[in-house]
């Protein structure tokens, strides 16, 4: 997976497709904000590309932004297309995967709770 750290510039407006670019057979990913708090991270998934089964201590918050992705969460799918948002629970497998060429906004908060 690319990972690229430049992070955006405050008060100013942001086309979130844009800020990241589809790379063939590849993830790519750019974090965009971080704080103790919490992370802003957008991710490019090219066809058939995941990110294997794993699980975070906080819940993690995703608006897909392009495309369709398949997430499996505690061992169940669901299907997201352009637009829409799902929260992924803390200390629940979750994986990753590209139906077809997706991005994706992934909101950590670092909290019990969101």
């Amino acid at each position: 997976m690319k990972n690229s750290r430049k992070l955006l510039e405050t008060s100013k407006s942001f086309e979130l497709k844009k800020l990241i670019e589809y790379s063939k057979d590849s993830i790519v990913s750019r974090t965009i904000a971080e704080r103790k708090t919490g992370t802003l991270t957008v991710f490019a998934f090219d066809k058939g590309q995941g990110l294997s089964e794993h699980s975070a201590p906080f819940d993690a918050i995703v608006q897909v932004i392009d495309g369709t992705g398949e997430f499996i969460i505690g061992g169940k799918p669901v299907k997201a297309i352009s637009g829409q948002i799902l929260i992924m629970p803390a200390k629940i497998p979750h994986a990753v995967r590209a139906v077809k060429k997706f991005k994706m906004l992934l909101i950590m908060i670092r909290s019990e709770n969101i």
